[in-house]
């Protein structure tokens, strides 16, 4: 079953076939997993988000009309699962990135040790700048950078106008260069112009 058609899975599924579900969790699990990771920040509170996503996912399924894919109906619900646990808790959380998955233009320089060491205390500076954000900012943020999401697809994933979605990459890529500047790693120049050009 787990190689049939998305499309067919996510018809038997609405039926209620179980193990056609179970077959869908399986091929999204991993990436619904990645993004409340980042999301949350920490394995446990990524763990209990990403299966409120796939509980309100099996709840909701009868209602699912396919207006948009499965897979944005899905991050949709992940990525709410993961705000609304990080506001009921109320806890600030430092988000998970890889050195290579934020692309704010910066050059790719690994040729000394001291170099090594800038990079490092960079990648740690954008994980406290991204933690600082206002979450509708670093939602469209991990959507648009880390998962390279369409602005059309994070339009659909947050039910937010396209519009909106511009405007918040802007403004948090802006605020996330002007953290990195107050920090010592960007110059309010260089701060400015990134920005700029993140937002076209």
């Amino acid at each position: 079953m787990k190689d049939l058609p998305e499309q067919e899975l996510v018809r038997a599924a609405r039926g209620g076939d179980a193990d056609a579900f179970e077959a869908l969790v399986r091929r999204y699990e991993k990436p619904v997993y990645a993004l409340t990771l980042r999301m949350c920040g920490n394995p446990a509170d990524a763990q209990e988000a990403a299966q409120e996503a796939f509980l309100s996912a099996w709840q909701s399924l009868p209602f699912f009309r396919g207006e948009a894919s499965f897979s944005t109906w899905l991050y949709r619900l992940a990525s709410n699962a993961s705000i609304d646990l990080l506001r009921r808790e109320k806890r600030q959380r430092a988000v998970s990135l890889d050195d290579e998955e934020l692309r704010l233009d910066l050059p790719d320089t690994r040729l000394t040790p001291h170099e090594e060491a800038e990079r490092t205390e960079l990648r740690e500076t954008i994980q406290a700048g991204l933690n600082a954000l206002p979450d509708d900012y670093r939602a469209v943020l991990i959507l648009r950078e880390l998962h390279q999401l369409s602005y059309q697809e994070i339009s659909d994933t947050l039910d937010v106008d396209v519009g909106t979605v511009k405007s918040r990459i802007s403004r948090g890529r802006k605020r996330l260069c002007e953290f990195l500047a107050k920090a010592g790693n960007l110059s309010p120049a260089a701060s400015s112009k990134r920005a700029e050009k993140g937002g076209r």
